[in-house]
């Protein structure tokens, strides 16, 4: 039978079309253009790498402590909206000032500001997915938000490539092209997440009260203390911790690994965007086959894939085993994103959604500080940032074993 969205599901898929194209820039153009203000200021190679990854698990460690305090405000009653639009612009507009600054310790402030509020918003975003579907269609409709979010973020994507590849024949400086470049993606975030933003119905909820802040915190307490209890929600999240703080970090580092490694730009960009035109229908077909398997089968397939790719780059040093990287990558980065996603969803009560998300966030998104101070630590310290990358299968083995015995738990 043909799955079908309806208007409520699209419009929250098309956020994921919207943000994508910020996780995309953060991804590829905006390391290129760090590695640029760096080599400016006389900044080596492994010591730009490492302070990439360094101002990235700053920004996760800020969201690791806003995700589930703002999660568990925005399950009050009203203030879902609220919340969401706020970290939304901050995002937006840190977004487009990044894109003005020539100064590299000015650029990794402000990427750290647009970073937290952009990842702080999806916690909200994620938790939005028990007010606009049922539990049944959730695995499709999670599924259909990375897939469009990859293939809907190519549109800017390419058109800050061409910027920026030929920004002297369009006769403007690469610092003019950058910050049209960033401004397109902050524009264009900003549009796509209209619809849901004016539609959202806030279903599930907790009643305001007096003291709102005391209440949220009070809240906040009682889910952390309630996780010693939830044996399959807690183990979950221990493995979750691990197996997808090596998706987020190989998503956040690819361009700056290769550029590392001495690679050519332009064939970084154009192999990260085959991840994502590659993300598109690999993502729907896993959607797909969450109706013929169980959910937490396809999640254990896709960790122990990652575990693979990262052994698999130990050893890469030419373009073309970049792009067999980035194919295999998008082969299974949509599909532990949605499936994770829509998994977490259905095993937490929908009335404290937010709350649960922040904690998800926290093993998630919030929590990547972990791989991204491993590969740079690493990597400094044996002077081989294939060494640095190698040490993320590590994480993944020990999530797919922890998430074996949480599927198995009451």
């Amino acid at each position: 039978m043909k799955f079908k969205m309806n208007t409520l599901e699209k419009k929250w898929v098309l956020y994921d079309v919207g943000n994508s194209a910020f996780t995309l820039l953060v991804s590829t153009i905006m390391p290129i253009y760090f590695n640029y203000l760096a080599q400016t200021a006389g900044i080596s190679d492994v010591n730009y790498l490492a302070y990439w990854g360094y101002a990235t698990s700053l920004s996760t460690i800020l969201v690791a402590f806003l995700g589930p305090v703002l999660g568990t405000a925005s399950d009050t009653k009203g203030w879902k909206k609220k919340i969401f639009l706020i970290t939304l612009l901050i995002g937006a507009v840190g977004c487009t000032f990044l894109g003005f600054t020539q100064s590299w310790i000015w650029f990794l402030l402000l990427f750290i500001l647009a970073k937290s509020a952009y990842s702080t918003s999806l916690v909200i975003y994620d938790s939005m997915l028990t007010d606009i579907t049922d539990e049944d269609r959730m695995d499709e409709v999670s599924a259909r938000g990375y897939a469009w979010g990859y293939i809907g973020s190519c549109i800017p994507f390419l058109i800050s490539l061409m910027l920026v590849l030929f920004y002297e024949s369009l006769g403007i400086t690469m610092e003019t092209a950058m910050g049209i470049a960033f401004l397109l993606v902050a524009i264009w975030w900003v549009v796509m997440s209209v619809p849901l933003f004016r539609s959202h119905e806030q279903k599930h909820y907790q009643e305001s009260t007096h003291q709102p802040v005391r209440s949220c915190m009070r809240r906040l307490g009682r889910i952390l203390s309630d996780l010693r209890r939830e044996r399959k929600i807690l183990l979950f999240l221990v493995a979750f911790f691990f197996y997808i703080d090596g998706v987020y970090t190989i998503i956040d580092m690819a361009t700056a690994y290769g550029t590392a490694l001495g690679l050519d730009t332009t064939g970084l960009l154009l192999a990260l965007l085959l991840t994502q035109i590659v993300a598109f229908p690999a993502a729907l077909i896993f959607g797909k086959l969450s109706r013929l398997t169980a959910t937490s089968r396809l999640i254990l397939i896709c960790v122990f894939a990652y575990f693979l790719i990262a052994l698999y780059g130990v050893s890469l040093k030419e373009q073309y085993q970049f792009w067999i990287l980035a194919v295999c990558v998008g082969i299974f980065q949509g599909a532990v994103q949605s499936l994770s996603r829509s998994y977490f969803a259905k095993i937490i009560p929908p009335d404290k959604s937010g709350e649960y998300f922040g904690i998800y966030d926290i093993c998630g998104k919030g929590a990547s500080f972990a791989g991204t101070t491993l590969v740079s630590a690493i990597s400094q310290f044996t002077g081989s940032v294939n060494l640095g990358v190698g040490a993320l299968s590590i994480m993944f083995l020990i999530g797919f074993v922890c998430f074996f015995f949480a599927d198995r738990a009451a």
